[in-house]
This record gives structure tokens, sequence and C-alpha cells, in this order.
């Protein structure tokens, strides 16, 4: 009879070995490792980017929000049932490798990493962006500099600090969310006004489910699905736990909150802004709250999105530094940047985001605003194709697992559905242009990807000639 080992006990055997290579040991408890989800993932992409979702969904955006909200949880499940099973530093992007090989998981890992760029780029972006609501006559790019200083900073500090910053930055937005939907339900409480009868009459509702036809929902699902990009941290932060064993509690409790404050916030949007007002260039939140002219609304929910915008970078700046030390690690990076400080911060894969950042702000003063906003979605399409990697690679690997450990329910079926939703969702952008233009981007990103492994190929086969 085949022999099959215990994957808690295996993966308390691997973590040490992890641990006394990295010289420290776990300390993140289960709900800091969710609220670090949380506060990673809950950026300015949601408070700003649901307008557009709900201007091209209506009101069946909500069944955006839902099936995406599944297509999540399938998504953290296939990763939660690997580093259960097989707990590993690099993460999904180590078991991409298992599962099919070394260029495959070259590619994803690559992606990940380019992905991250360009979703620190874009959230130190809006950060330098709403910080001149205040500031207007300080220059962008010095906002920018600050802020990616400011950002790299918080990283360095270590796993802990890191985390209980991203705590509190995850507990203050959560309070943002829940005040406006409760301002949301004691206005329909109170429904008698004149002025929430023309809310009603104007409502999103008013308009039918599909205002756009099935298109414009269909289209709507990729901004809906990277409302849950960032998930992965939680597969990239796993071995901090104390208790490796509250991985799945962990990410079922992130995934569950953020479909229920997600659905309840666009619920209270919908009911509260006129259809007609809600669009893409200003925060939903912000249209439905300037109705009723509350003072320093503005001002208010600015700071919001401040902090979700930061909390977002700093988030995608840790998972970005991790791949990038796992692919040293594993020879597909150069080994320098896996070197640790005494805090197992890899700091040399931070200082390249640094020169990179700068880059990319003079880069953004040089061509079009247009072009950098194309780059900056360019990593959603990314991001979905690393869950469809996540997926791919879990439904490979999980036939090494014994089968009393499978923690991923229904399958292969949920991962099928996964896997057809978020392949629909990316096909669904061609209806949106500038989701067009990302997706050629996207596939320019990859090819580039791809030259670099056959270049990396090409240098190993030479050196062992040699």
């Amino acid at each position: 009879m085949k022999k099959f080992h215990h994957p808690i006990q295996d993966m308390a055997v691997r973590r040490q070995k992890i641990n006394i290579k990295s010289g420290k040991g776990a300390n993140l408890s289960w709900w800091q490792l969710s609220l670090i989800g949380i506060s990673s993932v809950i950026g300015a992409g949601f408070f700003l980017g649901s307008g557009l979702s709900i201007h091209n969904a209506g009101a069946s955006v909500l069944i955006s929000y839902l099936i995406a909200g599944i297509s999540a949880l399938i998504v953290f499940a296939a990763l939660a049932e690997m580093t259960v099973n097989d707990p590993q530093s690099g993460s999904f992007r180590t078991y991409a490798k298992k599962a099919y090989g070394e260029s495959y998981a070259f590619v994803f890992g690559w992606i990940y990493w380019f992905a991250g760029l360009m979703i620190v780029s874009s959230e130190i972006t809006a950060l330098s962006t709403f910080t001149r609501f205040w500031l207007p006559n300080v220059p962008l790019w010095l906002f920018f500099a600050g802020y990616a200083c400011i950002g790299i900073g918080v990283v360095l500090l270590g796993v802990q600090d890191f985390g209980t910053i991203e705590s509190y930055l995850a507990i203050l937005k959560l309070s943002a969310l829940f005040a406006f939907i409760l301002f949301a339900l004691l206005v329909l409480v109170g429904g008698k006004s004149a002025l929430f009868h023309s809310l009603s009459v104007h409502s999103p509702f008013q308009a039918g489910m599909f205002p756009n036809g099935f298109t414009g929902f269909w289209a709507s699902m990729i901004f809906v699905l990277l409302s849950f990009g960032g998930i992965e941290i939680v597969g990239l932060t796993a071995e901090k736990l104390r208790d490796e064993r509250e991985v799945t509690k962990a990410g079922y409790t992130l995934v569950i909150a953020l479909v229920i404050v997600y659905l309840l916030s666009i619920l209270s949007i919908l009911l509260l802004a006129p259809w007609k007002a809600i669009s893409s260039s200003e925060s939903p939140f912000v249209t439905a709250l300037s109705i009723f002219r509350i003072p320093a609304v503005g001002g208010i929910f600015n700071f919001v999105i401040l902090t979700a915008a930061f909390s977002t970078m700093i988030g995608a700046l840790y998972s970005m530094t991790t791949v990038l030390a796992a692919l040293a690690a594993d020879h597909d990076a150069p080994k320098l940047f896996d070197k640790r400080s005494k805090k197992d911060i890899p700091v040399f894969g931070l200082l390249l985001t640094l020169v990179l950042l700068i880059f990319v702000d003079l880069l953004s003063y040089i061509l079009p605003k247009s072009v950098y906003e194309y780059l900056a979605t360019a990593s959603g399409t990314m991001l979905l194709l690393n869950w469809l990697n996540i997926i791919l690679a879990d439904l490979k690997n999980r036939r090494t697992y014994a089968e009393e450990h499978w923690t991923m329910p229904f399958q292969p079926y949920s991962g099928l559905i996964g896997i057809m939703i978020i392949t629909l969702s990316i096909i669904g952008s061609v209806f949106h242009r500038q989701q067009r233009i990302s997706l050629i981007f996207t596939l320019v990103i990859v090819f580039l990807i791809m030259v670099m492994y056959w270049i990396k190929k090409k240098f190993q086969q030479r050196t062992y000639q040699e």
C-alpha cells in the first residue's frame, strides 16, 4: 500500500527548513494575515474603479461581484490546498514549477512581478494625485518619489511591523465602508423624503438589470475581478503564520469578508446615487454622498482613498519582492535579489523596485497619459493569468496529495468553473477599448518574458559547454 505523509506534520518540517534558511520564525496570527489581505486588496481600484463597473453593468454589477467572489474563493481554495499539503516559500510560482516545469514557472513568476510593478506604480500615482487635493502647488513627481520611499521603508521594517501597519489600514478602510453602508441604511429607513423619492426614480435599478445589454455586464466582469486582485499575498505570507494550520481560516475569512463588504457597498451606491451621475471620472462613493451635501465629504473620502492606495501599494511591494527572491533562489533571477536583511526582507529586490519606479515616474511624463493608464490596466489582466496558473497548478499537483487531505471542495468541477469564469472575463474585455489595448500590452510583456527565458537558457548552455 502506498504510504501517505500527514501534510501538517510535513509542513512543520518544511517550515523549519525554510525558517533555518531565512533565520526568522513565524510571528503572524491568522486574523493579522486576513487583515493584511484585506488591506492589500481593497485599494484605490475599488473606490474609483467600481464606478466604471456600475456604469457598464448597471444593477447587474451585483451579479458580477457575486460571480467574482466565487472565483476568488475557488482561486484561494486551490492556493490553500497546495500551501497546506506542500508549504513552499515561493508559493504559487514553486507549485507551478512542480506541476508544469521550469519554463512555465519562469514565465508566470515574472508575469506576477511585472504585474506587481505596474500595480505599485498606479497606486503611487493615485496617492500623488489625491494628495494634491490639499497641496495643489507641489509637483506630482515629488509626491511620487516620496511615497515610493515611504512604502519601501515600511516593507523594510519587517513582516511584524508591516503586518501591524496593514492591519490598522485595513480596519480604517473597513470602518469607512461600513459607515457608508450604515448611512445608506439610515436613508433607506427614513425614505419618505422627497430626495429619496427622486433617487428611487433615477436609481440604476430603474434602468433595468442590464441597461447596456449583456455585453455591458460581460465587459464589467474583468474590472470586478480586479477588485479581488491581491489575495495571493495570503499564500506568499503563509510561512509567517504562527500556526500553519490556520492558513485556510485566514484566507476564507478574507474572501468572504471581501464579498460581503463589496456587495453591501455597491448595493448602497445603487440605492443612493442617480444612474446618470455615476461615471468613471469620480468615485461613486463621493458621487453618492455629494447629493446629501455633507460638509467636507470630498476631503474625508479623499483620505480614505489615500489609505486604500497606500496599503495596496505596500502589499504589492511585499508580494513582488517575495516572488523576485523566490526567482533568485531558483536561479531565474540574479542571486543578489535573494539576499535578505536581518528582518528577512530581500533588500536588493526593493532597491531594484525603487530604481524602476523612478524610471516609470519619468516615463509617465514622456509618454501620453493614456499609454500609462493602459500599462496599469494591463497589470490586472496579468493577475488574472496568475489566477489561472494557480488553479491549473492545483489540478495537477493535487494528484500527489493524500485524498483525505484535499481541501478544495467539488474538484475538479470547481476548478473548471473558475477557469471558465476567468477566461470568459478576459475575453469579455474586448468590448472595452482600454482593455483591448491592455491585452496587447500583456501579450507584449509575456513575449518579452519568453525572450528572457530563451536568453537565460542560451547563457546556461554556453556556460556548460565552456
